[in-house]
């Protein structure tokens, strides 16, 4: 008989943006390591179904599952650390909750009960985790948010009363705290930590494991202090100051004996961790490279880095598999509009990458970046929105006066890129896209062939418009060719450039199968372009 799944809670206090979701994912690291099946589950307080709609310069990127759920960032960052493919169980988020409590008041399922946050909807988040739990050792949920904001309180209520009805014996509550330095006193204070656990035993859970980050090591009597004002054993008590790659986190965590306290407290049996393959992967990519390249990525969310960190971790595993070091510039979409010289907002640039996004802002420039790529033989790697604007900028360079894609001009005589057929809306909402997994047949003797070292492949999807067939059989003139299609052959899943070192677009994105101890093939290829230089 399989034994009862075991749960870790992971809660903020302080501020957000702590990285719970970094230690969230670290722990699952470890366990993974020791020979536990482990899942991890991200709950989001805000009122959204899913996170396909929510604003990426404030949110961050929206990660797409192998099932086509449009998640939170974290999930990309548990991927990345456990090595596995998620699914739409491991998001949560309150407006999916709310909308399944209705739904089944509408259907009559609570019999003239007043439907109220407790129990009612508190039982369907418990319901949502155990699900996602199913099966597995150990299941890891996150709470998004902090603790105090009024949004998140129905969560933590919803897991103060899980652990009552599993037993506390089945599982601990990790509270991710911030610890602030005074530099003028040089002194690390743990008053705004104690006030977090405070707010958290307010709310009825007392937390197991206490994470206190800082920006700078902390002194040497903090952790005493902060075992002796919040309860939290000092062995149960771990602190993480800033780290040189979000990757040194495990091994950190791992040092400070957490996961064995974890363990104990949770009455794990386990094998001894390995982590020397781990611990390979961060000491080459934090060790000194043979190369130093510059990639510009032509973007047009630059409010934080967020926005595209699947990309960026992408480019960087790209990076360590050819030995080298990575700096990435961010080059606003909208300034290549307004500069009379392309050439002079490139300058300085080895690559260009041209990711992933929506509306009609900045197009204009992505499309003369893939333009200027084409002409001087610069390395280009096209992400989703990055194909399509390639499609445009080999139409384009070819002569075909006007050509753009629907989404930008949607009367224009020249559609090369246009709404998939039979596709219903065309507005930028959710659950109107191609999303999640889906198979592509690879043009054998192409260069993704050789990438890839196969011409089957599965990849994760998230866009709305594709290639219009009317013009495929005009790409061989433009300069390009359908290296990729669906297996039914209706689809170009991928392009690229018939006479240029590298000039590589996939409508998928490649970014959420990359790890950082295996580079995905097309960033590894790209990456190897301009060394080729």
């Amino acid at each position: 008989m399989p034994r009862a799944t075991k749960y870790i809670f992971v809660t903020g206090g302080v501020l957000s943006g702590l990285g719970k979701g970094i230690t969230a994912a670290s722990i699952a690291n470890l366990l993974k390591a020791r020979g536990l099946r482990v899942n991890l589950q991200k709950c989001d307080p805000y009122l959204n179904v899913d996170a396909g709609t929510l604003n990426p310069r404030e949110h961050g990127e929206c990660f797409v599952t192998r099932d086509g759920a449009e998640t939170d960032l974290d999930l990309g960052h548990y991927e990345r650390f456990i090595d596995e493919e998620l699914t739409s169980a491991s998001s949560l988020m309150n407006g999916r909750v709310f909308l399944r409590v209705i739904e089944d008041e509408r259907a009559g399922k609570y019999q003239g009960e007043d439907v109220q946050i407790v129990p009612h909807l508190t039982a369907a988040i418990q319901k949502f985790i155990q699900d996602a739990g199913a099966g597995f050792d150990v299941h890891i949920v996150e709470i998004g948010g902090t603790v105090g904001d009024i949004e998140s309180q129905s969560f933590i209520e919803a897991i103060r009363e899980l652990g009552m009805r599993v037993g506390l014996e089945n599982c601990l509550y990790v509270h991710v705290v911030y610890l602030p330095y005074l530099g003028a006193s040089k002194e690390t204070k743990t008053k705004p930590a104690q006030n977090a656990v405070r707010d958290l035993r307010g709310l009825g859970i007392s937390p197991n494991i206490l994470v206190g980050r800082s920006e700078e090591p902390t002194n040497p009597g903090a952790k005493a202090k902060l075992s002796l004002f919040s309860g939290v054993a000092e062995e149960a008590i771990a602190l993480l100051p800033n780290a040189p790659s979000i990757y040194q986190v495990p091994l950190t965590l791992e040092e400070t004996g957490i996961a064995n306290v974890i363990c104990k407290q949770l009455g794990l049996t386990t094998k001894q961790p390995d982590l020397s393959d781990w611990a390979r992967m961060v000491n080459h990519a934090l060790g000194k490279h043979k190369h130093q390249i510059t990639v510009g990525v032509v973007a047009k969310y630059l409010d934080n880095q967020d926005t595209y960190m699947s990309v960026f971790e992408a480019l960087r595993a790209g990076a360590w598999a050819n030995d080298a070091d990575i700096a990435i510039e961010w080059i606003d979409a909208e300034s290549i509009e307004k500069a009379e010289d392309v050439a002079s907002v490139l300058k300085g640039i080895d690559g260009i990458v041209v990711p992933g996004g929506f509306g009609t802002r900045g197009l204009e420039g992505k499309i003369a970046a893939a333009q200027y790529a084409l002409e001087h033989k610069v390395p280009y790697l096209g992400i989703c929105l990055g194909l399509q604007m390639g499609v445009i900028a080999a139409a384009r360079n070819a002569g075909v006066t006007g050509a753009t894609t629907e989404e930008l001009s949607p009367k224009s005589k020249h559609l090369v890129i246009s709404t998939m057929a039979g596709q219903a809306g065309k507005e930028n909402t959710g659950g109107t896209m191609r999303l999640g997994d889906y198979p592509c047949k690879i043009q054998a003797g192409s260069s993704v062939a050789k990438l890839y070292g196969t011409t089957a492949i599965i990849e994760r999807h998230r866009h709305r418009y594709e290639c219009n067939n009317e013009y495929r059989d005009q790409y061989e003139s433009w300069g390009i060719r359908p290296a990729g299609l669906s297996p039914d052959g209706n689809l170009v899943e991928i392009i690229e450039a018939t006479n240029h070192p590298f000039f590589v677009a996939s409508q998928f994105h490649p970014e959420f199968k990359s790890r950082p101890n295996r580079a995905h093939p097309m960033f590894r290829g790209f990456i190897a372009s301009l060394l080729q230089k």
